[in-house]
């Protein structure tokens, strides 16, 4: 029995591999498509890599076999060649100028965190948030608000968020899945629906892309508008957080892992590996801990970050703040603030005399090494996309179902098409992408209002990327939230499938006609219904009342 325990992991691993290998032998000899048509296989990749995720819980490890399965059917099942192509897309995709910014964002940023936590600011937060939040209801609201003010961009949401209240959650003894699941549910949700964000203007050219040459009367600006209220995932994902935390009500792997955290106080998971963490920084001694000190850093990241979007969308010789917004170079934008808010941290603190410039260079090297992890499964992420894409995945779903589609089903349709292949690729933009060019004349020519059909392209999209375990932000969400991934991943998608089967059942009563004036507040409150139901059902079977009781609030060691 130890030997089997001690190596059951790696057992498992050969078996699946082998597997794989055999099923695919089947699947390849009956394929009869066309050359760079992989058809079912083209989903083994995400396939493998999600699974072995949850098997596991190695993301590196799942990952990485992902990519390399998939490489190893492009170089017709050659598995030696696979890994120098594993190796190859890696390469790429760190090569990659858009890559290359976040990659680099995500270490500053870490550098930050680093300095803050020298000065004594994060502390100091801490302290002054916890004089009014006294609860980890409280403390939920707090930060499901703060997200909302974060609405610009999805990685500013997660980065400011998640290091401004990391702290206080743990304080509070909430539970870094619960943190995460509201650090990320704040985030792509909040940002793909905001009238001036990084997404509007990605939004807009897509939209006109797939109406070019066809006879809408709208603009493409304005049907994102009109899109807005049909964007019916985002807009109950948002909502439920709201509803869980006023309530004190949880479900599935959440509730426990709530009751872990308020009744031990311990905030992660036995054996839980956080993709970031505050525990291993250096905290200077006998300096006054001030709030100034994580605040102004923290201020000047949002403002130079907006600036920076403004003037790369054009500053001034744009139509209009919005218009620059919505063509900026977002990540160029968060860099510049990222190392701005480094710079002014570093003068104010020399100012206050807190640690020579030694200290906080060694601060912010020991920060930016605990976004290592994170960054080596951003890669691979993303080099897991490249191989879907080179095999034909997201196609491969949307010509599966495409001929089973009738005026009523369309929107429902395209939404869970929108949902399994973000899933699957880890990315809603590239689902977007993919599927608008073939939903917006499905829309047309079966007399679906353009709006809705759309809608369900825009936040289908963001579905399956709110919770796949290989969508970048996803990791990021748990990387400056300081939870572990697969922990973040299967508490929050019992929350992501509830939002996202209400949707299915609102995109069916909107393509029947009904008014979305009615179809929104009936969501909602089906959202909170399900929301006690499921609370209900997962106490009973757990053992444990609700709501959760508010416990004592205790100093903790890790930030």
């Amino acid at each position: 029995m130890y030997y089997w325990n001690k190596y059951k992991v790696i057992l498992l691993l050969t078996l699946l591999i082998f597997m794989f290998f055999i099923l695919s032998g089947i699947a390849l000899a009956a394929e009869e498509e066309a050359a760079k048509n992989y058809g079912f296989l083209s989903l083994l990749p995400p396939l493998v890599a999600i699974t072995l995720c949850f098997l596991t819980k190695r993301v590196l490890a799942s990952l990485f076999i992902g990519v390399w399965v998939g490489a190893s059917i492009l170089l017709g099942w050659n598995p030696i060649g696979g890994v120098t192509k594993t190796l190859g897309y890696i390469v790429e995709n760190a090569a990659d100028s858009w890559n290359a910014t976040i990659l680099l964002f995500d270490f500053v940023i870490g550098g930050l965190i680093g300095l803050i936590y020298l000065s004594g600011g994060a502390q100091a937060f801490v302290k002054s948030v916890t004089k009014k939040v006294k609860t980890a209801r409280d403390g939920q609201i707090a930060a499901w608000l703060f997200g909302l003010v974060i609405f610009f961009d999805d990685y500013s949401n997660t980065a400011v968020v998640g290091n401004a209240f990391r702290a206080v959650s743990d304080k509070l003894r909430m539970s870094r899945e619960k943190f995460s699941y509201i650090v990320d549910s704040t985030a792509a949700p909040v940002a793909s629906i905001a009238l001036i964000s990084t997404w509007i203007g990605y939004e807009v050219g897509l939209i006109g892309d797939a109406i070019e040459g066809a006879s809408v009367a709208m603009t493409p600006y304005t049907i994102v508008l009109h899109s807005i209220p049909y964007r019916f995932y985002s807009i109950f994902a948002i909502i439920l957080v709201l509803a869980i935390a006023l309530s004190g009500r949880d479900y599935g792997p959440m509730l426990k892992a709530e009751y872990r955290a308020r009744t031990t106080g311990k905030v992660f998971a036995d054996g839980a590996t956080p993709l970031s963490g505050g525990s291993e920084l250096k905290v200077l001694e006998g300096v006054p801990q001030k709030t100034m000190n994580m605040v102004v850093p923290i201020v000047v990241l949002v403002g130079v970050s907006i600036f920076g979007m403004w003037w790369t969308g054009g500053g001034t010789s744009a139509e209009s703040f919005t218009a620059a917004i919505s063509d900026a170079d977002a990540m160029t934008a968060l860099l510049w603030g990222a190392m701005f808010a480094v710079i002014v941290a570093i003068l104010m603190y020399k100012v206050q005399g807190i640690g020579t410039l030694a200290d906080m260079m060694d601060a912010f090297i020991d920060g930016a090494k605990m976004m290592l992890l994170a960054n080596l499964i951003l890669l691979s992420a993303w080099s897991i996309g490249s191989v879907c894409g080179e095999m034909g995945t997201a196609p491969y779903v949307v010509e599966a179902v495409k001929g089973v589609i009738s005026p009523l089903l369309l929107p429902m349709v395209i939404f869970l098409i929108c949902n399994l292949i973000s899933f699957a690729t880890g990315t809603s933009w590239g689902t977007m992408a993919i599927t608008m060019p073939i939903a917006v004349p499905l829309a047309l020519s079966l007399g679906v209002p353009l709006p809705l059909g759309i809608s369900a392209v825009l936040t289908g999209s963001v579905m399956g990327d709110h919770c796949s375990p290989i969508s970048d932000t996803t990791i990021m969400s748990s990387m400056f939230s300081g939870s572990d991934h697969i922990d973040h991943v299967k508490t929050q998608i019992p929350y992501a499938f509830t939002a996202s089967g209400v949707a299915v059942l609102a995109y069916l009563a909107a393509g029947a006609g009904m008014s979305v004036a009615l179809v929104l507040p009936l969501g909602i409150v089906l959202v909170g219904i399900l929301l006690y139901l499921f609370s209900a059902i997962s106490a009973k079977s757990a053992g444990i009342s609700l709501p959760l009781a508010e416990s004592k609030i205790e100093e903790v060691k890790e930030v």
